[in-house]
């Protein structure tokens, strides 16, 4: 009994410690924030765990891990964001590129004005005729083609370069994205398939409590055992009863959470078809899984490729000191009316070059310069925290096995006491004090393997993400399911 409660507790403490879950976005702003819940290895609110809901289909729906992950990386809100976010970021880089473009524009026109000398100030009278009191009315046409073109804008062109490196980082993020929604999908998806062992579990301890009690009680009449034989072994039934109300419910409640991560349509009746077999993982040295995470993982690759972007962002500042060379020009037709305009044109080129700016170019490099080293920075501890993620995921990796193997041998091993004793029971050799004391043992067997086998299911997922292998690492990882 106190394995369990410090079980459900440990369960409810991961849960309500991991309220968030977000995708570190290098280089763009955060994505805005929902409410829900965590998946463990990252931090900050979650987006992953919700959705953008699906068309409900009739009946009930088989839901495979393959097919829950699919249906998460479509309609995941998270990956949805991020996706979002591309367009975002090629929007900027057009919007940067556009100033190294030839900029085209046509504004032909027709007036027809006339004048009040007077309104102008012209109210003096000279010598000889008067002025007239208006001149007009008379007319003018103007149509021509403006063509716009920077030759030479070290600032500008730094600026496209950085933006091209922004839209790199929004890619790969999204990349990161996709992989933390197997995550996410991974890890609801098998706490659903533990909780659903779980009520199997517990369905078959209240089935042989049941054996129990109807035994103690059938002793209890014929006089060979003391009534509180009997009492134990119903207070040990109703335990058990209680269990198995809690597992359903956990059950229910977990797959609302499964449904909400891959986008269900509300209300929808699914089941699991993969269960949680243990399969054997191949091996991976610690030095081949690092060289396959710097080189895969799409948060890494999206850190330097801000910290690119923040290199052409600084010479982009220190451009301002640097002139610039653009032209102009336009070609068309004028004259007092279209019928007897003629050709008409204006070439010029400028050159424009900064003096004095009030130090504001001083400043832009200082910022500059500021988001470089902390593009650097984090960097750095993106490598450090990969380092520390997959040596993480290979301990447990191997720890979970372990402790499979052992939990396995335990059932074994506790549902042969548990006989023994019913056995002893029967021949009045010992109470129901050491029957109980062996469903307990049987329970808290059961409940350590499934526990365990969910971490090591989950540990496969875990390494899969930090080496940045997540959708190919379920394929692998888990054949057959």
């Amino acid at each position: 009994m106190k394995r369990r409660f410090i079980y459900g507790w440990t369960h409810i403490l991961m849960t309500a410690a991991l309220l968030g879950l977000a995708v570190p976005a290098q280089g763009q702003s955060e994505a805005p924030s929902t409410p829900g819940q965590a998946i463990p290895g990252t931090t900050g609110v979650s987006v992953f765990a919700g959705s953008v809901a699906s068309k409900a289909v009739p009946g009930v729906l088989p839901l495979s891990l393959q097919d829950a992950i699919n249906r998460g990386l479509r309609q995941n809100l998270g990956a949805l964001l991020s996706s979002a976010d591309i367009k975002n970021a090629r929007g900027q880089r057009w919007e940067q590129l556009s100033a190294l473009l030839p900029h085209v524009t046509a504004s032909p026109f027709i007036d027809v004005s006339q004048i009040n000398l007077a309104e102008l100030g012209f109210t003096f009278k000279l010598a000889g005729p008067s002025l007239p009191p208006s001149i007009g009315p008379f007319s003018y046409f103007d149509a021509r083609v403006d063509v716009t073109q920077s030759l030479f804008d070290w600032k500008s062109i730094n600026n496209e370069r950085a933006s091209r490196q922004n839209l790199k980082s929004t890619e790969y993020t999204y990349k990161d994205a996709r992989d933390l929604v197997v995550l996410a999908v991974g890890y609801t998806y098998l706490q659903g398939i533990a909780d659903e062992a779980r009520i199997e579990t517990a369905e078959a301890q209240v089935k042989t409590a049941q054996a129990l009690y109807d035994q103690a009680s059938d002793q209890v009449n014929a006089g060979t055992s003391p009534a509180i034989d009997a009492l134990r072994a119903k207070v040990e039934l109703q335990t058990r009863q209680q269990q198995l109300i809690q597992a359903k419910n956990n059950f229910a409640i977990q797959k609302l959470t499964v449904a909400r991560v891959i986008g269900l349509a509300p209300g929808q009746a699914f089941e699991f078809t993969d269960k949680s077999p243990y399969q054997p993982f191949e091996g991976i040295t610690v030095e081949d899984a690092l060289t396959r995470a710097y080189a895969s993982r799409a948060d890494y690759q999206a850190a330097l490729a801000d910290t690119r972007a923040a290199e052409y962002a600084k010479k982009a500042a220190a451009a301002g000191y640097l002139p610039s060379l653009s032209f102009n020009a336009d070609y068309g037709t004028g004259g007092a009316h279209p019928s007897n305009a003629t050709p008409v044109f204006d070439v010029k080129g400028t050159l424009t070059i900064p003096i004095f700016q009030g130090g504001s170019v001083h400043g832009d490099v200082l910022q500059a310069d500021a988001r470089l080293e902390q593009s650097r920075e984090r960097v750095e501890n993106l490598r450090a925290q990969i380092d520390a993620d997959v040596r993480t995921a290979l301990l447990n990796l191997q720890s979970s096995a372990d402790q499979v193997a052992v939990a396995l041998s335990n059932i074994n091993l506790a549902e042969e006491t548990l006989t023994q004793s019913r056995d002893r029971f029967a021949a009045g050799v010992t109470d129901t004090v050491e029957v109980v004391q062996s469903q307990e043992a049987v329970a808290s067997a059961h409940e350590q393997y499934i526990s365990s086998l969910y971490n090591y299911n989950f540990a496969k997922i875990s390494l899969a993400r930090a080496l940045g292998q997540g959708e190919e690492g379920i394929k692998s990882y888990f054949k057959g399911n």
